[in-house]
């Protein structure tokens, strides 16, 4: 099949490469000269293990293009998918879709013959009706089809969650185009994926209803991590019990600082904006919002609980990103102890395997290392923040002479009973 990506960000990039790497032929669009410059170069704007590979893969068999041009990408495809940013509104709780209908107004210009328009940026409830309504101005209705089809990648993973996800949504009110979609889709349903046939609107609900219980999980495992500490109980031994009941799973129940990235901050508030309009109480999901907004402060004041004079402290900060395995910084909660830290007179250094991040070159006293030992050398307070694969092996006692060493373990990666045995003090979440 012939189709055409609209927008090279995490969502459109991943997508159209997996979608050539199924065998159509693929146009990725975008109006950032310099980003498809270097695509067409196969250098990719993001952290996403196994990407590159596979787009120098693509491009060398001729199924991935990547270009500017809008207008003849359209014409040339059969498919179009929407793939911009759906971020969080300025002084707002819902989404902004300006660049959404954006685009649907220049698709509506370039429509040559029947194209089937697939919402793949995540979309609050009704878009794709509004998304009709704009393109059916200058557009016979015959000629076109909107149908959502939500992504549920995970940054990090997301090449091996295309490939083999859990299941396919396909949202559209014509038969027509569940047809071809499935289609498009029968590689993967034939290694086991689930197919879920809806209609449009049911479709662009289930994205932020599968974010928001996932940020509910997240957010409720934090909460016994908090009862856990002042009651002596691990928190990891409650999370491995209730994880095995079934009904509940395992996944999702890390505790850790609060969730962050481009997905969970921005969806929970946008579906609760949604139910506002439509005049209903998402109590649970608004509890949730609050609760993941007060974490890091929670974490900090533990921090402070246990080291009262923060002031001219050597702090390390083991990953800044808000998860592993990507170089995102939405969101992470890095970014609201890094500052706090630097204003109470810590002295910050922080290592990262995606680099140093732009978002602390103007913060007084906070540097990048650029390698682990570097880092912690002279530190007096190890945070660790990101539960990357570098850090599970560190030898602290090696690299750091410090007899006073603490070490807040933010991920839990670490057995206390074995840092202590160093001389370490260790504290995690939830111990």
């Amino acid at each position: 099949m012939k189709l055409c990506m609209i927008g090279t960000g995490y969502v459109g990039l991943v997508s159209g490469v997996c979608f050539s790497d199924l065998g159509n032929d693929v146009i990725c669009v975008d109006k950032d000269n310099n980003k498809i410059n270097n695509l067409k170069n196969g250098k990719i704007p993001i952290y996403e293990p196994g990407l590159e590979e596979l787009v120098r893969k693509n491009i060398q068999n001729k199924r991935l293009n990547f270009s500017t041009n809008l207008k003849e990408s359209i014409r040339k495809s059969d498919l179009i998918f929407i793939c911009v940013g759906t971020p969080t509104k300025k002084n707002s709780k819902s989404a902004d879709l300006s660049q959404v209908y954006s685009v649907g107004k220049e698709i509506s210009k370039s429509i040559n013959k029947f194209k089937i328009i697939i919402t793949k940026s995540t979309v609050p409830l009704t878009t794709g009706d509004k998304l009709e309504k704009i393109i059916s101005k200058k557009v016979n209705k015959k000629l076109f089809s909107v149908v959502s089809n939500p992504e549920f990648l995970r940054e990090g993973e997301a090449i091996r969650d295309f490939i083999y996800p859990d299941r396919v949504v396909v949202g559209s009110n014509e038969e027509k185009s569940k047809k071809i979609l499935r289609n498009l889709y029968s590689p993967l349903i034939s290694k086991g994926a689930k197919y879920v046939s809806t209609n449009r609107r049911a479709a662009e609900l289930i994205k932020y209803a599968s974010n928001a219980f996932l940020a509910t999980k997240i957010t409720f495992i934090n909460e016994i991590a908090n009862l856990c500490e002042k009651t002596g109980i691990d928190v990891e031994d409650i999370s491995i019990a209730i994880g095995l009941d079934k009904r509940i799973g395992s996944r999702f129940l890390r505790a850790g600082p609060a969730y962050g990235g481009s997905c969970f901050p921005k969806d929970t508030k946008a579906i609760v904006s949604t139910a506002d309009k439509f005049k209903s109480n998402l109590s649970v999901i608004k509890t949730v919002i609050k609760s993941n907004q007060n974490r890091s402060d929670l974490l900090l004041k533990r921090l402070l609980s246990k080291i009262k004079k923060i002031n001219n402290k050597n702090v390390s900060f083991l990953g800044v990103t808000f998860k592993a395995n990507t170089d995102d910084m939405r969101d992470s909660s890095s970014l609201k102890l890094i500052p706090f830290l630097s204003k109470k007179g810590a002295k910050i250094k922080y290592y990262d395997p995606t680099g140093s991040k732009k978002e602390f070159n103007n913060l007084k006293n906070v540097e990048y290392s650029n390698s682990i030992q570097s880092c912690i050398a002279d530190s007096d307070l190890i945070i660790v923040h990101t539960e990357w694969n570098d850090f599970k092996s560190i030898n602290f006692r090696k690299l750091s002479k410090n007899k006073k060493l603490i070490i807040y373990d933010m991920r839990n990666i670490f057995s206390a009973e074995k840092i202590n045995k160093l001389g370490i003090k260790y504290f995690g979440i939830g111990r």
